[in-house]
């Protein structure tokens, strides 16, 4: 017995996938449990598990597009009764009769006849089933009017389906032929391209700088890291205080998390930030839930936790829905200054940059300080430039004095 094994629904809105590898073999015997292949959609990577044992036949091939409810691979079920066969045992002719078999013996004991093994009664015949009564006849007149009316009804709706599609504009390529390797986008990376050309035409978006001086946080890190680490199990990193900083300037600046739903202006009732990950397979944002209500090394171990199954490829789809605030740092690639865009329906984003030692006044005095740029990306129909440029003021006065809010001064 062959049981299917069909791509399953990841979330309403996605529809298909892509068939990105295989990880048990065609032929190989797997286990209930076991991770069969890796399937790429617009939103996460998720594996497919095989339910029972079996023999793995595979029936589409790696790069394939898949559609949800899809045969994708069957798994052939060994019967139990062909993996646990018993010796055949030979029995006389009274050993069967005393044991009840209806096999004809093929063993006669000296003087004993051969009974026959249809010795009961047939059961009783079983009545015909009543003859099927003949369909109703119809003149062909009224059959070519009953087709002519359903290719009326039929052209009726192409037309309404017609009128309500807007054909898009698509981008003309090159005229000339580029030669060289080709390779088939993920889903993935088609959705992250939609989504930051919906963000860049659909949101009146701008961007405000400013520069921090990380002094204080570079020597909490130096002197406290180990300890913490040893207390928490978890490194203490930058993007922790910079989770905190955006916190406590979303609490006093709410409208820089709000969002536009048609006529209205929504404002969050907890505060789930997005982080931004960056993947082989794209920039994935998982959501950290409730950062307001996190201690310090909860949100240490929450980033952390959230980067692993992003770059493990465990994220969920209920794991980067639902953000109101995304933080980016592109920092850890070397950027020194960038313009992130935004994450809709979101309203902003904060953009990290890479920590540089540059020379400074500090109190009438030349310094060299580790001094880092910000980017604060927002929607400026949501959001004035007072408040963008207030909002990174106070992530400015939290970075470089963050004592006072985490002792709760």
């Amino acid at each position: 017995m062959a049981v299917d094994i069909k791509m399953p629904s990841v979330g309403e809105s996605i529809q298909s996938g892509l068939l990105g590898k295989w990880i048990k073999k065609e032929g190989e015997r797997v286990s209930p449990g076991d991770a069969l292949c890796e399937i790429e959609t617009e939103k996460i990577t998720t594996e497919i598990y095989a339910e029972k044992e079996g023999i793995l036949h595979i029936l589409v091939d790696e790069g394939s597009e898949i559609k949800v409810g899809q045969v994708i691979a069957r798994l052939e079920e060994t019967p139990q009764e062909a993996t646990e066969q018993k010796p055949a045992v030979l029995l006389t002719g009274k050993e069967e009769k005393a044991a009840g078999l209806a096999s004809i013996p093929s063993y006669k004991e000296p003087g004993e006849t051969l009974e026959s093994p249809l010795e009961e009664e047939l059961p009783e015949a079983v009545p015909l089933r009543e003859p099927l009564k003949q369909p109703s006849r119809i003149t062909r007149e009224e059959a070519l009017r009953n087709l002519n009316l359903e290719k009326e009804e039929i052209e009726e709706e192409r037309q309404e389906i017609a009128e309500k599609i807007q054909p898009q504009k698509e981008v003309q390529p090159p005229t000339w032929d580029l030669k060289g390797a080709r390779k088939r986008l993920s889903p993935i990376r088609v959705k992250i391209a939609q989504r930051l050309l919906e963000a860049h035409v659909g949101t009146a978006h701008l961007t405000t700088f400013n520069e921090v001086d990380m002094t204080t946080i570079v020597e909490l890190r130096k002197n406290y890291g180990k300890k913490f680490e040893q207390k928490y199990g978890v490194k203490l990193g930058f993007m922790s205080f910079f989770v905190c900083a955006v916190v406590e300037a979303l609490k006093k600046i709410p409208e820089v998390g709000a969002r536009i739903e048609g006529q209205e202006l929504v404002y969050p009732s907890t505060l789930d930030l997005g982080i931004a990950v960056s993947t082989d397979r794209g920039l994935i944002v998982p959501v950290l839930r409730s950062a307001e209500e996190l201690e310090f090394h909860q949100i240490e171990k929450g980033i952390a936790d959230l980067a692993q199954k992003a770059r493990e490829g465990k994220v969920t789809l209920e794991d980067i829905e639902g953000g109101v605030f995304t933080i980016t740092n592109g920092g850890i690639f070397g950027s020194l200054l960038s313009t992130p865009i935004i994450n809709p329906p979101q309203s902003g984003i904060l953009g990290m940059h890479a920590i540089k030692e540059r020379p400074v006044a500090v109190n009438g005095k030349v310094e060299i300080r580790p001094m880092m740029y910000l980017a604060l990306t927002y929607d400026h129909r949501v959001i004035d430039g007072k408040e963008a440029v207030s909002f990174l003021v106070l992530i400015k006065e939290f970075l470089e004095q963050p004592a006072s809010v985490l002792l709760g001064l």
